[in-house]
């Protein structure tokens, strides 16, 4: 009989212990937080991994007639990116169709207020040189400008969307049958900037002219800009201080991938430039030579950030330097 009621002992207490062993797993499990993992959705945005991704190109539909000049016409034109539709400015000379094609100069503007923008800014007068000259010129409005689609809501993935937008511009140019495959870039300011990672993304040989680019290291070319912010760039830094927690900020900056630049470069700056310092150029010309890439730098003294005095001399040496490879 004691033996019986030994083993019962025993089974009685195994079970309170597994029943104990239960109630104490299931509370750890209980307190445990369950996280989300992180969303990285920035990374696909790196230069390398833009480089890495495939760009197709679009149609380029023709719109309309804007003016129309004994030398060149202007129309609107439209073009797909990445399932969005992008709008722009095109100067084509007279003559230039699907029967006799042309050379094409694709133009990246510089930064423009949405309140004061228009297709064409800080590219149409030069456009018109470049068309009077012979070339096609395409300045897309970017996403947001224009007959544009909208801009992402999220400032990151819009300002990266810049590079995709251009790079399919140039994609589309590829196919487009006006163009005869000899495709160069402009670009002006944040422009040029464009204009320097798109060159970095593609490794491609694009003639390149850039008027003062900023090409100074990210996330500085975008915190030296916010003094006139109406928060003296507070929410911006956050947004910086965000994006820095999670990402090597090196691998989204053009002046840490000069070495992938393939193209022929022409490099303008003004010694009077309030919103690009000279200084910026000079160490990017540097940078480039000291990488053997094939650049040639002019500063014009006393020329303010849109090269004015010098605006015609600049012009004129950004055409004697397409002449040499797009004609």
């Amino acid at each position: 009989m004691k033996r019986w009621v030994g083993v019962v002992l025993v089974i009685v207490l195994g079970l309170g212990v597994e029943y104990g062993i239960r109630v104490w797993w299931s509370k750890q499990i209980s307190e445990i937080k369950i996280t989300q993992p992180k969303d990285f959705k920035y990374l696909k945005y790196t230069i390398v991994n833009l480089g890495n991704r495939q760009y197709t190109g679009s149609q380029i539909n023709i719109d309309e007639l804007k003016v129309k000049t004994n030398k060149y016409g202007v129309y609107t034109f439209d073009f797909e990116s990445d399932g969005k539709k992008v709008t722009g400015l095109a100067h084509i000379p007279v003559g230039c169709d699907t029967q006799n094609k042309c050379p094409v100069i694709v133009q990246y503007r510089g930064y423009a207020d949405k309140s004061v923008y228009y297709p064409g800014y800080g590219t149409d007068h030069t456009a018109e040189k470049f068309a009077q000259e012979g070339y096609i010129s395409l300045a897309p409005d970017f996403l947001g400008y224009g007959g544009s689609d909208p801009a992402s809501t999220d400032a990151w993935t819009e300002r990266f969307e810049s590079y995709t937008t251009a790079i399919n511009l140039l994609a589309a140019v590829d196919k487009w049958n006006y163009a005869n495959g000899k495709v160069g870039i402009w670009g002006h300011s944040n422009g040029g900037q464009i204009a320097l990672t798109v060159l970095e993304i593609t490794q491609k040989n694009y003639p390149t002219v850039v008027w003062a680019p900023v090409s100074i290291y990210f996330p500085y070319s975008v915190l030296y800009y916010t003094n006139d912010n109406a928060d003296e760039g507070v929410a911006l830094r956050k947004e910086v201080q965000r994006l820095e927690s999670d990402y090597n900020l090196r691998a989204f900056s053009l002046s840490d991938h000069l070495e992938r630049i393939q193209a022929t470069l022409f490099l303008q700056q003004g010694s009077a430039d309030a919103s690009v310092p000279q200084a910026w150029s000079d160490s990017l010309f540097s940078q480039l030579k000291k990488l053997n890439k094939d650049a040639t730098y002019e500063v014009y003294p006393g020329a303010d950030h849109n090269m004015t005095p010098g605006w015609d001399r600049a012009v004129a040496a950004d055409i004697e330097f397409f002449g040499k490879y797009l004609k």
